[in-house]
């Protein structure tokens, strides 16, 4: 029990001092996760741990998190994948384990076991991958959708790859092995197994029963079954049927010989219009994250430096030609499906490592015969050191790529041939809404916005806007900034609505300026930077569910309606008290004049607005101020 504690404390605490470090650095988790287990590695060493066992049991996170992936994803959504999942996700698979073969041929490598390394290393990391992607928000861009289509197919492709190794078994390497030690065959020909001695076709058929089940059980067996533990109002007894579900659909499937994280992925989809999938996520959730967490660190500290030392250039020659070969073949297959520009980068960058599954696959071709020891321990560190070179080429991507393609892309901002009384820089959810209102009666518009493929949406239907960042003053003055009457300023950038409000205000006092303000801070910077229209993000529909709340407490409507009127008022005349206090160069936190300004008038304004709520309940009317 204590070497168990000891080590749950030595993983936690890293984890803790590790990952909020680099996420402030702006590395990411998977980074600081990767860096706490290389720090630890030591100690592991002196405890003798054995990090590899640790590390398969840490892989049910990436199991977990199929399962959650495919909650998100309806049966319909995964239909229309199929293009991307076949043609992108196959032909990567297939193209990088044909050159990665090729590559190993070329310096006199077998020719059995050049296609066992192509397998293995054609595979890229789920866990890593999808983590920063969603981390960063980048799992709904095209690259991100194209980058998890690959990673579904790399999932599926495991299936025919378990199959063929075997047939790649070196008879005079197997002879070696039972002459030696039997490295590798513990543990694996012990395993239970329900394809045991079965042919081709019996497994296949034993496959299909499988995914059958699951699918058969997801649809008609989890609903009767949930309904009945709900029945019991124990939130533990939900938590333990949800990780027993997973638990159990991972076990049917390594019983038959497939990929757990598959199973579970389909057990996701098929629940994706349950009416209990929100809760199955937030059960499941927290013991994704831990276990991912603690497979990152076991990735860190599994690194074999000592090895690494010896076959430095080697190691990292290996490691770089593997990424290089994947974001190749990435971007040339990105030809092929349409995506363009940064998104490009983004699918070959993000898959360009070798993946978690590779442990498990070298592990086997160990334990089968078919590649030598020392090579998969050499392999082993290539499959390590690429997964772990990773997170800073998302950083690349973050910081060099992607600003340098917003940059082209700003460079070609269309060419503005009309203008009108009333410009719109923006025509997302908030800017669209206003071009309707303004087009509907009558006035004339220039709209810009800097989102391509939303505007292209847009133009399928009519609408007439022009591509570009309004924030250019050459852009502006092209629309007719100068003639125009009104500037609507719906960005969704804080720092570019701010910078166009000072920009305006100051170069042309007599256009009116309305503006989008980001948070109830952003107002005041707006404020000071000339706008004296500003409209806040959410607020009106705040407002309006705080009306709802007050009827549903049983005000009637006209008095709700009343008392929110009162703090709205309240609020305007607060904010316009502390706008004057409120210094851009200053942090909020750190500008005493305005805290102190809060101080002051917080009390008061709270208990008048109390005063006047009482009043509107009991008489229905606006207290007059000497009833205040």
């Amino acid at each position: 029990m204590t070497d168990f504690l000891l080590l749950a404390f030595i993983f936690l605490s890293a984890g803790i001092i590790a990952v909020p470090i680099a996420t402030r650095l702006g590395l990411g988790s998977v980074l600081g996760y990767l860096i706490a287990g290389i720090v630890i590695s030591p100690v592991l060493a002196v405890l003798h741990v054995d990090v590899i066992s640790i590390q398969h049991f840490a892989e049910f996170g990436v199991v977990m998190m199929l399962f959650l992936v495919g909650l998100e994803l309806e049966p319909k959504r995964l239909w229309s994948m199929r293009g991307q999942l076949l043609g992108l996700g196959g032909g990567q698979v297939g193209l990088t384990a044909l050159l990665v073969m090729l590559a190993a041929l070329v310096i006199g490598v077998d020719w059995t076991i050049a296609l066992a390394i192509g397998l293995v290393l054609s595979l890229s990391s789920t866990a890593i991958v999808l983590q920063t992607l969603n981390e960063k928000g980048l799992m709904k861009s095209d690259g991100g959708r194209a980058s998890f289509s690959v990673l579904l197919a790399q999932d599926i492709a495991v299936i025919p790859m378990l199959a063929l190794m075997p047939l790649l078994a070196m008879p005079e390497l197997a002879e070696a092995m039972s002459h030696g030690s039997g490295h590798g065959d513990e543990g694996h020909g012990e395993a239970m197994s329900l394809v045991a001695g079965l042919n081709g076709w019996q497994t296949a058929l034993v496959n299909i029963v499988a995914i059958a089940a699951v699918i058969g059980a997801g649809s008609y067996l989890t609903r009767p079954v949930f309904r009945f533990i709900a029945g019991a109002n124990l939130r533990e007894l939900f938590t333990a049927t949800a990780l027993m579900m997973v638990v159990g659909i991972a076990l049917l499937m390594s019983l038959v010989g497939l990929s757990p994280a598959l199973g579970t992925f389909l057990a996701g989809v098929v629940l994706a219009n349950s009416e209990y999938r929100h809760e199955l996520e937030s059960d499941i959730d927290p013991f994704k994250g831990l276990l991912l967490g603690l497979f990152f660190m076991t990735v860190g500290a599994a690194i074999n430096f000592t090895l690494l030392a010896e076959n430095l250039w080697l190691i990292i020659g290996l490691t770089v030609g593997l990424m290089a070969i994947k974001v190749v073949v990435l971007i040339v297959l990105s030809f092929a499906f349409g995506i363009r520009g940064a998104d490009r980068w983004l699918l070959g960058i993000s898959l360009a490592q070798a993946g978690e599954f590779g442990f498990v696959l070298l592990s086997f071709t160990v334990a089968n015969a078919i590649l030598p020891q020392e090579l998969a321990d050499k392999l082993l560190l290539v499959v390590a050191i690429s997964m772990m070179l990773t997170p800073p080429l998302f950083i690349l991507y973050d910081r060099v790529i992607a600003p340098r393609y917003a940059a082209g892309a700003e460079a070609e901002a269309d060419e503005i041939d009309e203008q009108g009384d009333v410009i719109i820089a923006g025509a997302g959810r908030v800017g669209g809404i206003v071009r309707r209102i303004l087009s509907a009666a009558g006035y004339n518009l220039t709209v810009i916005d800097y989102n391509a493929g939303h505007l292209e949406n847009m133009r399928r239907f009519g609408a007439r806007i022009y591509y570009g960042d309004a924030t250019r003053p050459d852009l502006l003055h092209a629309a007719g900034l100068q003639q125009a009457r009104i500037v609507v300023i719906a960005i969704d950038d804080k720092d570019k609505i701010t910078e166009l409000v000072r920009y305006v205000s100051t170069n042309f006092p007599n256009v009116h300026i309305v503006a989008r303000a980001i948070d109830r801070h952003h107002v005041y910077a707006l404020w000071a930077a000339g706008c004296r229209d500003i409209i806040r993000d959410t607020y009106d529909s705040s407002l309006r569910m705080g009306r709802s709340a007050l009827e549903g407490m049983g005000i009637p409507r006209d008095k709700a309606g009343k008392m929110v009127d009162a703090f709205n008022e309240t609020d305007r005349a607060s904010m316009l008290t502390l706008a004057d206090a409120y210094d851009p160069n200053i942090p909020v936190m750190e500008n005493e004049t305005y805290i102190a300004r809060v101080q002051e008038i917080l009390g008061p304004r709270e208990a008048e607005l109390h005063a006047q709520m009482m009043h509107i309940l009991e008489t229905g009317q606006q207290p007059t101020s000497e009833e205040v």
